[in-house]
């Protein structure tokens, strides 16, 4: 891995840093693109060390200023409530729970559709990580994500109510008709969190900051991500014993709710500059933020590729004036 850029720029390693950049950008250090992105890191760098410094403890009085950080702050953290409310955890550390209570019997056979639950995880984060998350884009992934893994919860849920598969198991053991439609939207849910919930929050939280709180906000989220999956992990034993199918029912409206929190509170990242984020942030209502800054931003790129060409067009013609 090649260091950050902007890290590098923050140290004064500016030779370095230009060198990772191209490498990122697969771009020369003379390209327009390449010029604008250091321009812009210049001036957050300069804004960050005039206004709150570059020490250790600077981000935290960042945060402790700025109400719109804390916000900031809460809404990366809450992407993890909403994510361990999905009840991905549950399923986690107590598969074989998940499974019996389908009708799943047998010590080879849970594990192997616990087998088969991580096989589906493995391949479809790769297909997260190479096209989906930045095609379809940040919001889109979770509200997708979320809808399509409530409707197969309520299913799932649905069948364990009616049918009854622990307290009545089938003769000779096996699933019935019931019990494997039930297992095919346990897994279709894993199709719509995978790629959706299971990275993204982490995604959202590596853009949504600027650089000025970035790394404690980075911490912050990897906190609020274990201390709801304690909390999940620690209740999951007793909300089985006492809701049964109910706690389908209680994941899959969750999953719903987290849809109303990502569409009005959430603005798309994909494509915004780290030093654009605060201006993001800014814009009302946030779902239609995205949209209005990719315009400003190409306002703004016109203008600076037009001072460009005018500032190269001037030294030209002092050049000629010398020789």
């Amino acid at each position: 891995m090649k260091e950050s850029p902007r890290w590098l720029f923050s140290r004064g390693r500016r030779e370095q840093a230009v060198k990772n950049l191209e490498w990122f950008r697969q771009l020369n250090a003379d390209d327009i693109y390449m010029q604008e992105e250091i321009s812009a890191i210049d001036n957050g760098i300069e804004h960050q060390a005039s206004t709150v410094g570059l020490g250790f403890w600077a981000p935290f009085r960042t945060v402790a200023a700025s109400k719109a950080i804390m916000w900031r702050f809460f809404l990366g953290g809450a992407l993890f409530f909403w994510q361990n409310a999905s009840g991905i955890n549950a399923i986690n550390y107590y598969s074989p729970t998940v499974f019996k209570s389908i009708g799943v019997t047998g010590t080879n056979t849970g594990l192997l559709t616990t087998g088969i639950f991580g096989v589906i995880k493995t391949t479809l984060t790769f297909v997260w990580l190479l096209y989906l998350i930045d095609h379809l884009g940040r919001r889109n992934l979770l509200m997708i994500g979320a809808i399509g893994g409530s409707l197969c919860l309520w299913y799932v849920g649905g069948y364990i109510a009616i049918a009854e598969p622990e307290q009545n198991p089938r003769k000779g053991g096996g699933l019935g008709s019931g019990g494997i439609s039930a297992m095919f939207f346990f897994y279709l849910w894993t199709a719509f969190y995978t790629p959706s919930w299971n990275g993204t929050p982490w995604v959202y939280n590596s853009e949504m900051h600027n650089q000025h709180v970035r790394v404690l906000a980075q911490a912050f989220a990897a906190c609020n991500n274990w201390f709801w999956n304690f909390i999940v992990a620690r209740f999951t034993p007793q909300a089985f014993t006492e809701m049964r199918y109910g706690v389908y029912f209680l994941f899959a409206s969750l999953m719903i709710f987290s849809v109303f929190f990502v569409y009005f509170l959430m603005p798309e990242t994909k494509g915004i500059p780290l030093e654009s984020m605060d201006r993001l942030f800014e814009i009302k209502p946030p779902r239609k933020a995205h949209g209005i800054l990719i315009e400003e931003l190409r306002a703004q790129e016109e203008e600076f590729r037009s001072a460009t060409q005018l500032a190269a067009e001037k030294e030209d013609v002092s050049y000629h004036e010398k020789v």
